[in-house]
Protein backbone atom coordinates (compact mmCIF):
# COMPACT_ATOMS: atom_id res chain seq x y z
CA UNK A 1 0.00 0.00 0.00
CA UNK A 2 3.00 2.33 0.18
CA UNK A 3 2.47 5.39 -2.05
CA UNK A 4 -0.83 3.93 -3.32
CA UNK A 5 -4.14 5.75 -3.66
CA UNK A 6 -7.05 3.90 -2.06
CA UNK A 7 -10.80 4.50 -2.37
CA UNK A 8 -13.14 3.22 0.34
CA UNK A 9 -16.85 3.29 -0.50
CA UNK A 10 -19.05 3.58 2.56
CA UNK A 11 -15.87 4.43 4.42
CA UNK A 12 -17.33 6.30 7.41
CA UNK A 13 -18.73 3.15 9.06
CA UNK A 14 -17.01 0.92 11.62
CA UNK A 15 -15.22 -1.14 8.96
CA UNK A 16 -14.01 2.05 7.29
CA UNK A 17 -12.68 3.50 10.56
CA UNK A 18 -10.66 0.38 11.36
CA UNK A 19 -9.52 -0.02 7.75
CA UNK A 20 -8.16 3.55 7.72
CA UNK A 21 -6.53 3.02 11.11
CA UNK A 22 -4.63 -0.01 9.78
CA UNK A 23 -3.92 1.54 6.35
CA UNK A 24 -2.25 4.74 7.58
CA UNK A 25 0.86 2.98 9.02
CA UNK A 26 1.38 1.43 5.56
CA UNK A 27 2.11 4.95 4.25
CA UNK A 28 -0.34 5.24 1.33
CA UNK A 29 -0.28 8.35 -0.86
CA UNK A 30 -3.98 9.11 -0.30
CA UNK A 31 -7.09 7.47 1.17
CA UNK A 32 -10.37 8.64 -0.34
CA UNK A 33 -13.47 8.08 1.77
CA UNK A 34 -16.73 8.17 -0.19
CA UNK A 35 -20.01 8.30 1.73
CA UNK A 36 -23.36 10.08 1.79
CA UNK A 37 -23.34 11.45 5.34
CA UNK A 38 -21.46 14.71 5.90
CA UNK A 39 -21.83 14.53 9.71
CA UNK A 40 -20.09 11.14 9.75
CA UNK A 41 -17.32 12.52 7.55
CA UNK A 42 -16.73 15.50 9.85
CA UNK A 43 -16.68 13.20 12.89
CA UNK A 44 -14.20 10.85 11.19
CA UNK A 45 -12.01 13.74 10.07
CA UNK A 46 -11.78 14.93 13.68
CA UNK A 47 -11.10 11.42 14.94
CA UNK A 48 -8.06 11.17 12.63
CA UNK A 49 -6.98 14.72 13.57
CA UNK A 50 -7.39 16.11 10.04
CA UNK A 51 -4.78 13.72 8.66
CA UNK A 52 -3.60 15.16 5.32
CA UNK A 53 -3.66 11.72 3.65
CA UNK A 54 -7.45 11.46 4.08
CA UNK A 55 -9.72 12.98 1.44
CA UNK A 56 -13.47 12.95 2.15
CA UNK A 57 -15.90 12.83 -0.77
CA UNK A 58 -19.66 13.26 -0.48
CA UNK A 59 -21.11 10.77 -2.93
CA UNK A 60 -23.35 7.78 -3.52
CA UNK A 61 -22.40 4.58 -5.34
CA UNK A 62 -25.81 4.75 -7.03
CA UNK A 63 -24.47 7.71 -9.07
CA UNK A 64 -21.93 6.56 -11.64
CA UNK A 65 -20.61 10.01 -12.63
CA UNK A 66 -19.46 10.88 -9.11
CA UNK A 67 -17.99 7.42 -8.65
CA UNK A 68 -16.04 7.76 -11.90
CA UNK A 69 -14.43 10.98 -10.65
CA UNK A 70 -13.71 9.51 -7.18
CA UNK A 71 -11.95 6.53 -8.83
CA UNK A 72 -9.50 8.58 -10.91
CA UNK A 73 -5.87 7.46 -10.40
CA UNK A 74 -6.93 4.98 -7.70
CA UNK A 75 -4.89 1.79 -7.15
CA UNK A 76 -7.20 -0.13 -4.78
CA UNK A 77 -10.93 0.05 -4.08
CA UNK A 78 -12.45 -1.37 -0.89
CA UNK A 79 -16.16 -1.61 -1.60
CA UNK A 80 -17.90 -1.41 1.80
CA UNK A 81 -21.00 0.65 0.93
CA UNK A 82 -24.26 -1.25 1.33
CA UNK A 83 -27.71 -1.23 2.86
CA UNK A 84 -27.21 -4.06 5.34
CA UNK A 85 -29.97 -4.18 7.96
CA UNK A 86 -32.09 -7.23 7.17
CA UNK A 87 -35.56 -5.85 8.15
CA UNK A 88 -34.97 -2.57 6.26
CA UNK A 89 -33.97 -4.46 3.11
CA UNK A 90 -37.04 -6.70 3.49
CA UNK A 91 -39.40 -3.72 3.71
CA UNK A 92 -37.60 -1.49 1.18
CA UNK A 93 -36.22 -3.96 -1.37
CA UNK A 94 -35.97 -1.48 -4.24
CA UNK A 95 -33.67 0.75 -2.19
CA UNK A 96 -31.50 -2.27 -1.32
CA UNK A 97 -31.39 -3.26 -4.99
CA UNK A 98 -30.27 0.22 -6.08
CA UNK A 99 -27.44 0.38 -3.54
CA UNK A 100 -26.27 -3.22 -3.25
CA UNK A 101 -26.64 -4.35 -6.88
CA UNK A 102 -26.70 -1.30 -9.16
CA UNK A 103 -24.17 0.45 -6.89
CA UNK A 104 -21.83 -2.53 -7.12
CA UNK A 105 -22.12 -2.56 -10.90
CA UNK A 106 -21.21 1.14 -10.88
CA UNK A 107 -18.12 0.38 -8.75
CA UNK A 108 -17.08 -2.23 -11.33
CA UNK A 109 -17.54 0.13 -14.29
CA UNK A 110 -15.70 3.00 -12.57
CA UNK A 111 -12.80 0.72 -11.58
CA UNK A 112 -12.36 -0.63 -15.11
CA UNK A 113 -12.64 2.83 -16.71
CA UNK A 114 -9.94 4.16 -14.35
CA UNK A 115 -7.66 1.10 -14.60
CA UNK A 116 -7.80 0.35 -10.87
CA UNK A 117 -5.40 -2.43 -9.85
CA UNK A 118 -7.75 -4.39 -7.57
CA UNK A 119 -11.29 -4.14 -6.17
CA UNK A 120 -12.08 -5.89 -2.88
CA UNK A 121 -15.80 -6.45 -2.23
CA UNK A 122 -16.89 -7.07 1.36
CA UNK A 123 -19.66 -9.67 1.44
CA UNK A 124 -21.55 -11.47 4.20
CA UNK A 125 -22.55 -14.91 5.45
CA UNK A 126 -26.10 -13.98 4.45
CA UNK A 127 -25.05 -14.33 0.78
CA UNK A 128 -24.65 -18.12 1.25
CA UNK A 129 -28.04 -19.78 0.60
CA UNK A 130 -29.74 -16.38 1.01
CA UNK A 131 -33.03 -16.36 2.89
CA UNK A 132 -33.67 -12.60 2.83
CA UNK A 133 -33.49 -9.76 0.33
CA UNK A 134 -30.27 -8.38 1.82
CA UNK A 135 -28.56 -11.76 1.37
CA UNK A 136 -29.89 -12.03 -2.18
CA UNK A 137 -28.49 -8.62 -3.12
CA UNK A 138 -25.08 -9.47 -1.66
CA UNK A 139 -25.07 -12.84 -3.44
CA UNK A 140 -25.78 -11.07 -6.74
CA UNK A 141 -23.04 -8.57 -5.83
CA UNK A 142 -20.61 -11.49 -5.46
CA UNK A 143 -21.62 -12.82 -8.88
CA UNK A 144 -21.12 -9.39 -10.48
CA UNK A 145 -17.69 -9.00 -8.88
CA UNK A 146 -16.56 -12.47 -9.97
CA UNK A 147 -17.86 -11.99 -13.52
CA UNK A 148 -16.05 -8.63 -13.74
CA UNK A 149 -12.79 -10.58 -14.08
CA UNK A 150 -13.95 -11.59 -17.58
CA UNK A 151 -14.44 -8.02 -18.84
CA UNK A 152 -11.08 -7.79 -20.64
CA UNK A 153 -9.48 -5.33 -18.25
CA UNK A 154 -6.37 -5.33 -16.09
CA UNK A 155 -8.44 -4.80 -12.93
CA UNK A 156 -8.72 -7.78 -10.56
CA UNK A 157 -11.91 -8.28 -8.55
CA UNK A 158 -12.20 -10.39 -5.40
CA UNK A 159 -14.81 -11.06 -2.68
CA UNK A 160 -14.25 -11.47 1.05
CA UNK A 161 -17.13 -13.10 2.93
CA UNK A 162 -17.43 -12.76 6.69
CA UNK A 163 -20.01 -12.94 9.46
CA UNK A 164 -20.86 -10.53 12.27
CA UNK A 165 -18.04 -8.24 13.30
CA UNK A 166 -18.15 -7.16 16.93
CA UNK A 167 -18.76 -3.51 17.63
CA UNK A 168 -19.79 -2.38 14.14
CA UNK A 169 -22.62 0.13 13.73
CA UNK A 170 -25.86 -1.50 14.88
CA UNK A 171 -23.95 -4.41 16.43
CA UNK A 172 -25.85 -6.62 18.85
CA UNK A 173 -23.17 -5.82 21.47
CA UNK A 174 -24.26 -2.18 21.67
CA UNK A 175 -27.94 -3.14 21.57
CA UNK A 176 -27.53 -5.60 24.46
CA UNK A 177 -25.46 -3.18 26.56
CA UNK A 178 -28.11 -0.47 26.21
CA UNK A 179 -30.90 -2.92 27.03
CA UNK A 180 -29.08 -4.27 30.10
CA UNK A 181 -29.04 -0.74 31.56
CA UNK A 182 -32.83 -0.71 31.14
CA UNK A 183 -33.20 -4.07 32.90
CA UNK A 184 -33.92 -6.43 30.02
CA UNK A 185 -32.37 -8.10 26.96
CA UNK A 186 -34.44 -8.81 23.85
CA UNK A 187 -33.49 -11.98 21.94
CA UNK A 188 -35.36 -13.05 18.84
CA UNK A 189 -34.88 -16.78 19.51
CA UNK A 190 -32.90 -18.43 22.32
CA UNK A 191 -31.58 -21.09 19.90
CA UNK A 192 -30.09 -18.54 17.47
CA UNK A 193 -26.36 -18.77 16.64
CA UNK A 194 -24.05 -16.45 14.71
CA UNK A 195 -20.44 -16.10 13.50
CA UNK A 196 -18.40 -13.41 15.27
CA UNK A 197 -15.00 -11.81 14.84
CA UNK A 198 -13.31 -8.69 16.24
CA UNK A 199 -13.07 -5.75 13.87
CA UNK A 200 -9.27 -5.62 14.18
CA UNK A 201 -8.95 -9.27 13.15
CA UNK A 202 -11.42 -8.84 10.29
CA UNK A 203 -9.34 -6.05 8.74
CA UNK A 204 -6.10 -8.03 9.13
CA UNK A 205 -7.71 -10.92 7.26
CA UNK A 206 -8.98 -8.47 4.66
CA UNK A 207 -5.42 -7.36 3.95
CA UNK A 208 -4.33 -10.97 3.48
CA UNK A 209 -7.02 -11.48 0.85
CA UNK A 210 -5.99 -8.20 -0.79
CA UNK A 211 -2.38 -9.35 -1.06
CA UNK A 212 -3.04 -12.96 -2.09
CA UNK A 213 -6.10 -12.77 -4.37
CA UNK A 214 -5.66 -13.66 -8.04
CA UNK A 215 -9.09 -12.33 -9.04
CA UNK A 216 -12.38 -14.24 -9.15
CA UNK A 217 -12.23 -15.98 -5.77
CA UNK A 218 -14.41 -15.63 -2.70
CA UNK A 219 -12.23 -15.62 0.42
CA UNK A 220 -14.26 -16.98 3.35
CA UNK A 221 -13.10 -15.99 6.82
CA UNK A 222 -12.98 -18.79 9.38
CA UNK A 223 -14.85 -17.35 12.33
CA UNK A 224 -15.78 -18.52 15.84
CA UNK A 225 -19.46 -19.15 16.52
CA UNK A 226 -21.66 -18.67 19.55
CA UNK A 227 -25.24 -18.77 20.79
CA UNK A 228 -26.70 -15.27 20.97
CA UNK A 229 -28.19 -16.22 24.34
CA UNK A 230 -24.71 -17.07 25.73
CA UNK A 231 -23.35 -13.77 24.41
CA UNK A 232 -26.15 -11.87 26.14
CA UNK A 233 -25.62 -13.73 29.41
CA UNK A 234 -21.86 -13.00 29.41
CA UNK A 235 -22.62 -9.28 28.97
CA UNK A 236 -25.29 -9.44 31.68
CA UNK A 237 -22.90 -11.10 34.13
CA UNK A 238 -20.14 -8.59 33.36
CA UNK A 239 -22.49 -5.62 33.91
CA UNK A 240 -23.00 -6.50 37.58
CA UNK A 241 -26.68 -5.60 37.29
CA UNK A 242 -29.11 -7.97 38.94
CA UNK A 243 -32.63 -8.92 37.87
CA UNK A 244 -32.02 -8.34 34.14
CA UNK A 245 -34.82 -10.15 32.31
CA UNK A 246 -34.54 -11.95 28.96
CA UNK A 247 -37.41 -11.37 26.53
CA UNK A 248 -37.85 -13.73 23.57
CA UNK A 249 -39.17 -11.57 20.73
CA UNK A 250 -39.53 -13.99 17.81
CA UNK A 251 -37.48 -14.12 14.60
CA UNK A 252 -37.71 -10.95 12.48
CA UNK A 253 -38.65 -10.99 8.77
CA UNK A 254 -35.85 -12.60 6.74
CA UNK A 255 -33.81 -13.83 9.73
CA UNK A 256 -32.32 -17.33 9.92
CA UNK A 257 -31.93 -19.38 13.08
CA UNK A 258 -28.36 -20.25 12.01
CA UNK A 259 -26.11 -18.67 9.39
CA UNK A 260 -23.71 -20.41 7.01
CA UNK A 261 -20.49 -19.07 5.50
CA UNK A 262 -20.12 -21.91 3.03
CA UNK A 263 -23.05 -23.68 1.38
CA UNK A 264 -23.25 -27.35 0.47
CA UNK A 265 -23.19 -26.42 -3.22
CA UNK A 266 -20.12 -24.19 -2.78
CA UNK A 267 -18.14 -26.80 -0.83
CA UNK A 268 -17.62 -28.76 -4.07
CA UNK A 269 -15.42 -25.95 -5.44
CA UNK A 270 -13.77 -24.79 -2.19
CA UNK A 271 -10.19 -25.26 -1.01
CA UNK A 272 -8.33 -24.66 2.25
CA UNK A 273 -6.24 -21.52 1.75
CA UNK A 274 -4.64 -21.59 5.22
CA UNK A 275 -5.72 -21.75 8.87
CA UNK A 276 -7.75 -18.56 8.55
CA UNK A 277 -9.42 -18.76 5.14
CA UNK A 278 -11.29 -20.98 2.74
CA UNK A 279 -11.34 -19.99 -0.93
CA UNK A 280 -14.44 -20.63 -3.04
CA UNK A 281 -13.53 -20.95 -6.72
CA UNK A 282 -16.06 -19.70 -9.27
CA UNK A 283 -18.26 -21.90 -11.44
CA UNK A 284 -17.28 -19.80 -14.48
CA UNK A 285 -13.85 -20.29 -16.04
CA UNK A 286 -11.35 -17.54 -15.26
CA UNK A 287 -8.02 -18.07 -17.00
CA UNK A 288 -5.31 -19.44 -14.73
CA UNK A 289 -7.39 -19.41 -11.53
CA UNK A 290 -8.02 -23.14 -11.14
CA UNK A 291 -4.42 -23.81 -12.14
CA UNK A 292 -3.18 -21.46 -9.40
CA UNK A 293 -5.18 -23.36 -6.76
CA UNK A 294 -4.57 -26.85 -8.17
CA UNK A 295 -2.21 -27.83 -5.33
CA UNK A 296 -4.51 -26.56 -2.56
CA UNK A 297 -6.43 -29.19 -0.61
CA UNK A 298 -10.18 -29.46 -1.22
CA UNK A 299 -12.40 -29.01 1.84
CA UNK A 300 -14.04 -32.03 3.43
CA UNK A 301 -16.90 -29.93 4.84
CA UNK A 302 -20.44 -30.24 3.48
CA UNK A 303 -21.16 -26.72 4.75
CA UNK A 304 -19.88 -24.26 7.35
CA UNK A 305 -22.64 -23.39 9.83
CA UNK A 306 -22.80 -21.15 12.90
CA UNK A 307 -24.57 -23.97 14.76
CA UNK A 308 -21.33 -26.02 14.94
CA UNK A 309 -18.27 -25.75 17.23
CA UNK A 310 -19.90 -23.20 19.51
CA UNK A 311 -17.72 -21.17 21.87
CA UNK A 312 -18.05 -21.65 25.60
CA UNK A 313 -19.05 -18.68 27.74
CA UNK A 314 -15.44 -18.37 28.87
CA UNK A 315 -14.29 -18.20 25.24
CA UNK A 316 -16.95 -15.58 24.49
CA UNK A 317 -15.73 -13.54 27.45
CA UNK A 318 -12.13 -13.68 26.16
CA UNK A 319 -13.29 -12.60 22.68
CA UNK A 320 -15.16 -9.62 24.17
CA UNK A 321 -12.13 -8.67 26.27
CA UNK A 322 -9.91 -8.84 23.16
CA UNK A 323 -12.32 -6.52 21.37
CA UNK A 324 -12.32 -4.19 24.41
CA UNK A 325 -16.04 -4.65 25.06
CA UNK A 326 -15.34 -5.88 28.59
CA UNK A 327 -12.84 -4.45 31.08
Amino acid sequence: MKNKTILITGGTGSWGHELVKQLLPKNPREIRILSRNEASQVEMQRYFENNSKLKFIIGDIRELDGLMKASEKVDYVYHLAALKHVPICEHQPYEALKTNIIGTQNVIEAAIANKVNKVIYISTDKAANPANFYGMTKAIGEKLIIHANLLNSDTKFVCVRGGNVLGTNGSVIHVFKNQIQKGYVGITDKRMTRFFLTLEDAIKLLFKATDEAQGGEIFVMKMPTCKILDLAEVLMEASGKKDVKIKELGIRPGEKLHEILLSEFESDSTVYFDNEYFVILPTIKIEGLYEHYSTFKKVELKSYSSSENLMTKEEIKKMLEKGRFLP
